[in-house]
């Protein structure tokens, strides 16, 4: 009896120890699972939208994504809240040596190229703009509508970004102003949409938005914007006409014409295949890469059909 009671205690602890390791372990698969990525706020639509298609294809995963600025969503995958962050750069050497020292080996997977819009109230008619010009507004050499054209109003121009410490204004200070500092009239939203929101109520308003933003949603072809606002052509020369200036469409993208975007990433710190490398993988894949085709964006993988109409 005594021996039949000391092999059924070994069984129950046997049994307790394996439902322990089970319950520690990994519980997410490439298909299956739970888990939290951190996505820089101005490529919500597009992320939003191929979560959705992934999580429709395989039923038992749920992916939830946290949006915030760029230094917020990078300052999550560095601290190991997230193993899964789509951004518009790479990490730095610096933050990659971080990460290897944790043992955890970034690696990143461009998926897109990404565009800069310039949107203006619908009132405003100044529909081209110049990088040089573009360059002296937002070091304060410009600071009034009348200064770019003479018909326009004498009133102020008012600058917009969506959020203090977003990819948008990293990629003012570095890509369009080069060594200079911001300066002028300048401000800060919460949001993309808030950026849409005020330019759309303020005639002097100049927001500065990541273009899957202002892509229209009903039009399959890409090549129509949201009617509450305008969309600038944008031009390398400081003079501005309508033979060299672009609006940020797929086709001006895909060919450099136009002359303001950047690079999508998906970076993966995994260090198994889980949840996050699925959703990367599929992504990456064919069908992903659809998606962001009729998003506006430019994938990566996705051939893009330009007809030259005369």
């Amino acid at each position: 009896m005594k021996q039949t009671i000391i092999i059924s205690l070994l069984a129950v602890l046997f049994l307790v120890a394996c439902n322990s390791k089970k319950q520690t372990g990994p519980d997410d698969t490439p298909t299956s699972g739970v888990i939290a990525i951190a996505v820089d706020e101005s490529l919500a639509p597009i992320v939003q939208e191929e979560i959705a298609v992934f999580e429709s294809i395989y039923k038992e995963t749920g992916i939830v994504p946290w949006f915030s600025g760029e230094t917020e969503t990078i300052n999550r995958l560095l601290h190991d809240s997230t193993r899964l962050a789509v951004t518009t750069r790479p990490l730095t050497q610096e933050e990659t040596t971080y990460m290897n020292q944790k043992k955890l080996f970034p690696k990143a997977v461009k998926v897109a190229t990404d565009a800069i819009a310039l949107i203006i109230n619908r009132t405003n008619q100044d529909s081209l703009i110049g990088m040089p010009v573009l360059k002296d507004i937002l070091t304060g050499r410009i600071r009034n509508w009348n200064e770019l054209s003479p018909r326009n109003p004498v009133m102020p121009i008012e600058v917009v970004f969506d959020n203090p410490n977003s990819s948008t204004i990293r990629y003012a200070i570095d890509s369009i102003c080069g060594d200079g500092k911001l300066n002028g009239h300048l401000q800060a939203e919460q949001s993309n949409r808030a950026v849409l929101d005020y330019v759309s109520k303020t005639p002097r308003a100049l927001g500065i938005i990541g273009v899957n933003w202002v892509s229209n949603p009903v039009d399959s072809t890409s090549m129509s914007f949201i009617g509450n606002i305008r969309v600038m052509a944008v031009s390398r020369y400081r003079e501005a006409t309508p033979a060299n200036s672009f609006k940020p469409y797929q086709a001006y993208i895909a060919l450099g014409d136009y002359p303001m975007t950047r690079p999508v990433y998906l970076i993966l710190s995994e260090p198994r295949m889980g949840l996050a490398s699925g959703f990367t993988s599929f992504v990456a894949s064919d069908r992903g890469q659809r998606i962001i085709l009729k998003s506006g964006l430019l994938p990566v993988t996705q051939p893009l059909r330009i007809v030259n109409i005369k």
